[in-house]
């Protein structure tokens, strides 16, 4: 019975590893279509560690292929190297195979044009064109080129090194940045201890997301053990980081980015740094105070990417740690490059991390709350309780992202998740007290809507 049974699963199994091959070819063929019909006729693939993966990027060139579009292969890697190969190869387009920070059953694929983000409308296009098969005719050819050597390269280009060399330990999370952190590190002074280094698409040593502190417990205990001056962990595609200090303490998104906007402001003074409408009072002070402008955004790293371009802001980034340079770099979000810019920070400021650290303001938050929502209700909710904030006195509210509502005792956030069927709420304020206080009057907002806010620790 239970090898019948083996058996029925296997072929479900199969069935679903086929459909998923199909799928990839359909949007290869659709992407290339709509790749040509703008002109485009070339494009870099590339693909991360999960087990899927090269089956489903197999198809996916051979879709391209058909449509008439050439493929420069780059194999294993993580996603910024697909686009460092897509800024630097002459190539239209890149298309990168990948689940990012999801659970291993996961994957996808990330999709650009000429340097932008290819979603929204365009994806819409795209599952129109394949419904559709109205694809382009072709027969377009492929190269392999590596460009792991180049890009750990480039990666090290702008170190900086300071009096004493640093200690790091770093958490690859058997995530695709395993070979070229290895390659990266080789080329950095100091020590370092290097964790969860082989690619493995099951994730066997915790979840890849470092945004998430319990998946840095490992990394902790490394640091402790091996007194380093701070770890560096990494997403299941390299384009999100997660930092603690020597102590433990861990470094969100928006305090990222105001220790790396220093030197990006004393080179462009009175620039423009973005940070997404989750992102904690203290960065907007801080960049102000540094002789910055601060511009709150849309959260979505495809809404920050396309906003610096727009207005050639230098530097932007999100709480949840996806960090974009253009200051120096592309204007892509890549953590490993991020995290060379951190080390350079804290070498030129011949300071620890931990230093750096407690010199920051203190505000007392809650985590980021997320909750089910359904995908045909949860706009209406923003609606609803933006309505109710008309009638209320003594706030300010920022409606570019959700609604973030600012009063005496800081600010509350209402927000709908761009990926899930859920709402997404953030508190923070000076004081405990006036924490509960803004807690309080989300709940009333929920409750108005028929919702419930998530109970915190």
């Amino acid at each position: 019975m239970h090898q019948r049974r083996a058996r029925r699963l296997d072929g479900r199994d199969a069935g679903r590893r086929e459909a998923a091959r199909d799928a990839a070819g359909a949007i290869g063929r659709a992407f290339g279509s709509i790749l040509r019909d703008r002109g485009g006729q070339s494009a870099a693939v590339g693909y991360d560690g999960r087990l899927t993966s090269p089956n489903l990027e197999a198809a996916l060139v051979e879709g391209l292929l058909a449509a008439g579009v050439d493929v420069t292969r780059i194999g294993l890697g993580p996603t910024p190297m697909l686009y460092y190969a897509e800024r630097t190869l002459g190539v239209d387009a890149g298309l990168m195979v990948t689940g990012s920070h999801n659970p291993p059953r996961y994957n996808g694929i990330k999709l650009v044009i000429g340097g932008k983000p290819f979603f929204a409308g365009d994806i819409q296009l795209l599952g129109q064109r394949a419904a559709a098969g109205d694809f382009a005719e072709g027969e377009g050819k492929v190269a392999e080129k590596s460009i792991l050597d180049d890009y750990a390269a480039r990666l090290l280009r702008d170190f900086e090194p300071g009096e004493e060399p640093l200690k790091v330990a770093w958490d690859a999370g058997n995530g695709a940045t395993g070979e070229v952190l290895r390659k990266m590190t080789e080329g950095l002074p100091g020590g370092h201890v290097l964790l969860n280094d082989e690619i493995d698409g099951t994730f066997p040593a915790h979840h890849p997301d470092p945004t998430v502190e319990s998946n840095l417990e490992q990394l902790k205990h490394a640091v402790a053990d091996h007194r380093c001056d701070l770890g560096i962990a990494f997403d299941g595609d390299g384009d999100r980081i997660g930092v603690i200090d020597g102590l433990g303490r861990v470094l969100w998104g928006d305090q990222l980015l105001v220790i790396l906007a220093r030197e990006v402001l004393e080179d462009q003074p009175g620039a423009t740094i973005i940070a997404d409408v989750k992102s904690s009072r203290v960065f907007f002070d801080e960049i102000a105070r540094m002789g910055g402008r601060p511009l709150m955004w849309k959260t979505g790293h495809s809404h920050i990417k396309n906003k610096m371009a727009e207005i050639g802001a230098p530097l932007g980034g999100e709480m949840s740690a996806h960090i974009f340079f253009r200051h120096r770099y592309y204007g892509f979000d890549d953590a490993l490059y991020a995290a060379v810019r951190l080390l350079s920070a804290i070498n030129r400021s011949g300071d620890s991390l931990a230093e750096i650290y407690d010199r920051l303001p203190v505000m007392v938050n809650t985590p980021e709350l997320r909750f089910d929502c359904a995908d045909d209700r949860k706009f209406a909710v923003i609606d609803e309780v933006r309505g109710r904030l008309g009638d209320e006195h003594g706030i300010t509210v920022n409606d570019i992202d959700g609604v973030r509502v600012e009063n005496e005792d800081g600010w509350w956030l209402l927000r709908a998740s761009n990926t899930q069927p859920a709402l997404v709420a953030r508190c923070e304020s000076t004081t405990p007290e006036g924490l509960e206080r803004l807690m309080d009057r989300l709940r009333a907002q929920l409750e108005a809507s028929g919702l419930a806010l998530p109970e915190t620790d």
